[in-house]
């Protein structure tokens, strides 16, 4: 079993910055693809970055088209830490955010809710106008 507990979110004002963290416990591994999630009110969840840890060598990034230039992913094995560094917020970006970890999920199929088995509990992202 892995647990995930997601932190670090705020009010923030449009233009300014947080950084989320989810960290893992449990049967964690350095391989298992870890990706961020949002979703706002009345909305379906939606993959807004995820990291794939491929060939025992490197990390495959991806983000949803939004966020790109603006959010960085990345993580920290010795902690079992992945982080959501956001700059540049908007008002669109309010949402509750959630970690999600799967052992097994491909880089092809990171953005797919589906594929990821365990699942944070959520942490509320509102950025003001």
């Amino acid at each position: 079993q892995v647990q995930l507990v997601e932190s670090g979110g705020a009010l923030v004002q449009a233009g300014g910055s947080l950084r989320l963290s989810c960290a893992a416990a449990g049967r964690t591994s350095n391989s298992f693809t870890m990706a961020w999630f949002r979703q706002a009110p009345g909305k379906e969840r939606e993959f807004v970055s995820g990291i794939n840890w491929s060939a025992g060598t490197t990390n495959y990034l991806d983000y949803e088209d939004s966020v790109r230039g603006r959010f960085t992913i990345s993580r920290d094995n010795a902690k079992d830490t992945v982080y959501l560094q956001m700059n540049f917020l908007k008002t669109e970006d309010t949402a509750v955010y959630y970690c999600a970890a799967d052992p097994a999920a491909l880089y092809a199929a990171m953005k797919r809710a589906s594929e990821y088995e365990y699942w944070g509990q959520g942490t509320q992202v509102t950025v003001s106008s």
